[in-house]
């Protein structure tokens, strides 16, 4: 099967048409560009200009799709007008094809093209002039650099701009996308950053309201039931009030909670969870307490590495009273090269009392928080002389990250 032809532009249609009927009105009324005694006229009478100025409008109808084709015919085909009486529309139809092949065509030919035109120009001036040494032979090479060279430069012109709008449009679309992608980035980090501070704020004192809850509904004993009412109102209006800070900073749009939670409430902490049941110990290393204002070896520590300290704690004691089994929780903060080392332990095995469902958000939460800061996590079952502990074990640099 033959190969189709490309399907030419409705422009080029128009262009051609127009050039062919232009033509063909000049040659009607007797308008060449010679006339019949000049010497380069080889084929006299207005009929020959007819074959060169039609194909030469054919090969307007390739000057998108097809344009160093184009080209090529054209330049046969203008060659082939020289020896005629000429015609106009011939020649503005041919400086048509040298403008598209290089604003169409290849880069290459793009590149080409005007260099072939240019030296093609300045031979045009210098040899007709060394051969007649006549001023007027310099003319030739003027002719020559209208219909070739020039059409050629305005067509590197526009398509260098064209170049350079194309470039932008595609850096003003990576620019959009890559902000697009620092939005979204920057969405999906604070939502898990609000997710934290939600499920360590209300977690637990919904645990303790729900083993509670449960205790006073599985035991009939007026005396217990009265205390886990007790626990669960103080918990349900510390849990409201945390939700209340909490929403209050969404909609005042604060980039950090009010009063943060230092070290310094860890005796607070540890003292509701006892409230709630627990048996908890708290060990503070030296340079932690009270008293030394909580500041380390190597000065104080810092306000994120507090919070996440305080909030391991929180979560890791929620985790305890929902999970853990009978006996002593520990919670241990203590400084080991440079590092804050935060250990909680508790009973690891069965529980007898009434439990809470949980779905590891916590644990998801505390390495998140842990490696926000660059430090390690790790949490799991371990064999000690007490018998099996759950382990909970941070540690928390206490320089600040420094990202590449």
């Amino acid at each position: 099967m033959a190969p189709r032809l490309p399907r030419p532009h409705r422009f080029d249609v128009y262009v051609a048409l127009g050039g062919l009927l232009g033509g063909g009105l000049l040659v009607v009324i007797g308008l060449g560009v010679r006339t019949s005694r000049d010497p380069i006229t080889l084929l006299d009478g207005p009929w020959p200009v007819l074959v060169p100025l039609t194909v030469m409008a054919g090969c307007e109808l390739l000057r998108r799709t097809a344009p160093r084709a184009a080209l090529l015919t054209g330049t046969v085909a203008i060659t082939a007008d020289l020896v005629t009486q000429g015609n106009v529309a011939t020649a503005l139809m041919f400086t048509d094809l040298v403008y598209a092949a290089v604003l169409y065509g290849p880069p290459a030919s793009a590149r080409r093209i005007p260099w072939i035109t240019g030296l093609l120009t300045v031979a045009g001036m210098l040899v007709p002039f060394a051969v007649w040494r006549v001023p007027e032979a310099l003319l030739i090479g003027v002719v020559i650099g209208i219909v070739s060279f020039g059409p050629a430069a305005t067509g590197w012109i526009v398509r260098d701009h064209r170049d350079a709008a194309e470039a932008a449009r595609l850096r003003a679309e990576q620019t959009a996308l890559l902000a697009e992608m620092d939005r979204t980035q920057a969405i999906t980090a604070e939502r898990a950053r609000m997710a934290r501070e939600l499920h360590d704020l209300v977690a637990n004192h919904l645990s303790a309201i729900a083993i509670h809850s449960t205790a006073a509904l599985s035991l009939d004993e007026p005396t217990t039931s009265r205390e886990a009412l007790g626990v669960i109102r103080e918990n349900s209006v510390a849990g409201l009030a945390e939700m209340r800070r909490l929403i209050g900073i969404l909609r005042d749009g604060d980039s950090e909670p009010a009063a943060t939670p230092t070290l310094e409430g860890l005796p607070a902490l540890v003292e509701g969870a006892r409230a709630n049941g627990l048996d908890v110990s708290l060990a503070l290393a030296a340079g932690l307490d009270r008293d030394a204002g909580l500041d380390g070896p190597h000065g104080p520590v810092p306000a994120p590495v507090e919070l996440a300290a305080y909030r391991i704690v929180q979560e890791s004691l929620t985790n305890a009273l929902k999970h853990a089994g009978p006996g002593r929780v520990t919670a241990s903060l203590a400084h080991q090269d440079g590092s804050l080392t935060v250990t909680v332990t508790s009973p690891y095995g069965d529980r007898d009392g009434p439990r809470a469902p949980g779905s590891g958000a916590g644990l998801v939460g505390m390495r998140e928080r842990t490696e926000l800061l660059g430090g390690t996590f790790e949490a799991g079952p371990e064999e000690s002389a007490d018998g099996k502990l759950w382990a909970v074990r941070a540690t928390l640099p206490l320089t600040e990250r420094r990202t590449a």
